[in-house]
């Protein structure tokens, strides 16, 4: 272990590391232009919708094309309770329950399935949510949409509207990539990563790869909701664009670049998903699907765990190799190291033995 990596596992320097991060994230609203709030909460919105198809298809190994449904959803709910006067934290829970309901039905159904044919479920909730959202229209507002006007910054807040709404999304956000952190990270994390090597093996061990299927897809459903209500408070305006197919893999390539089954990726992700079309824009607009597609099969190449695998790919390559000495020659072992062999041929021998081999020295000893 190297010196600095020694001096950053001390736990009062992770402390203060994460005060410091903390501080800034709580003072960089109140410092930065209106346009670049607004992107940095876009950000975050797209970085809880990554994060939640991280959780299913990261963190799980399931195909799961339909993640962006879920967003929708959680947006025209958010919207729906705004226009009709209820209560914030009602429309806040039923955006984030609903599709829940939703997908834990649709996990029932589907999650037998392996391979193509969950992929073909999923793929059919953007597709039918699209025209069911505009045949909706008392709900959904129809082809026309619907917005709703909600998160004003208070005056006793002295923020402005753009501050204000950051403020909601890393609040909320946090909460929920701390949450999705502490599960990932915990038993059920051990079973997702069981279940996605083997699913054979995880039965074996007593995991039910059906039952930890259900509960992945589930609480992609769920932080999806959470996406939809941070949609409607930094945009106010949902369509059945929306929910559109072509988002749904923009989604899934925000997640693939961004890092498969990395809680950073997904904050990645969440970036490349709001910022690649605008930088590509700025490059050529009629070109922005061929870059995205070209960055897409760059970082698929060099960086096949995502750009969150790269601080890793860095120190392997710029890693001395251990066994060369100053002079490219191979250090001399010690004694001990030239020993360490014979002694293991022992112990493996004796272990073979069952044990009897000291025994065995002791009566020829004795004899």
């Amino acid at each position: 272990m190297s010196a600095a990596t020694s001096f950053l596992s001390r736990r009062w320097v992770r402390l203060a590391i994460a005060i410091v991060v903390v501080a800034v994230i709580l003072v960089l609203p109140l410092m930065l232009p209106e346009f670049a709030n607004q992107t940095v909460a876009r950000i975050g919105v797209f970085a809880v919708a990554v994060l939640g198809l991280n959780v299913v298809m990261g963190y799980t190994g399931q195909v799961s094309l339909g993640q962006i449904f879920f967003v929708g959803f959680g947006a025209y709910i958010t919207a729906y309770g705004v226009e009709n006067d209820w209560n914030i934290v009602v429309t806040f829970i039923a955006s984030i329950v609903l599709p829940g309901v939703v997908g834990l039905l649709i996990a029932l159904a589907a999650a037998r399935l392996g391979g193509l044919a969950i992929a073909m479920v999923t793929i059919a909730l953007p597709i039918v949510g699209v025209p069911l959202a505009k045949r909706l229209s008392d709900f959904t507002g129809g082809s026309q949409g619907i917005s709703a006007r909600f998160t004003d910054a208070p005056e006793w807040s002295g923020l402005y509207d753009d501050q204000f709404q950051l403020y909601i999304v890393i609040l909320v956000g946090g909460i929920v990539f701390l949450l999705t952190r502490n599960l990932v990270r915990g038993k059920y994390g051990r079973a997702f990563a069981i279940v996605k090597e083997n699913e054979a093996v995880a039965s074996s061990m007593g995991i039910s790869p059906y039952r930890y299927k259900v509960l992945a897809f589930t609480v992609a459903s769920l932080i999806g909701g959470v996406s939809g209500f941070l949609y409607m408070v930094v945009v106010q305006y949902t369509s059945p664009e929306t929910m559109s197919f072509g988002h749904s893999i923009q989604l899934l390539a925000a997640m693939v670049i961004g890092g498969a089954g990395s809680i950073v990726g997904s904050l990645l992700g969440g970036a490349y998903y709001v910022l690649a079309p605008q930088l590509t824009n700025l490059v050529d607009p009629n070109l922005t699907a061929v870059l995205q597609g070209a960055l897409l099969l760059l970082v698929l190449f060099l960086l096949p765990g995502g750009l969150a695998s790269l601080p890793a790919r860095l120190r392997k390559v710029f890693r001395r190799p251990q066994h060369a000495g100053p002079s490219g020659t191979r250090p001399t072992p010690q004694q001990g190291e030239q020993q360490r062999p014979a002694a293991e041929e022992t112990v493996l021998r004796d272990a073979a033995g069952g044990g009897t081999s000291g025994t065995d020295n002791k009566k020829e000893d004795q004899a």
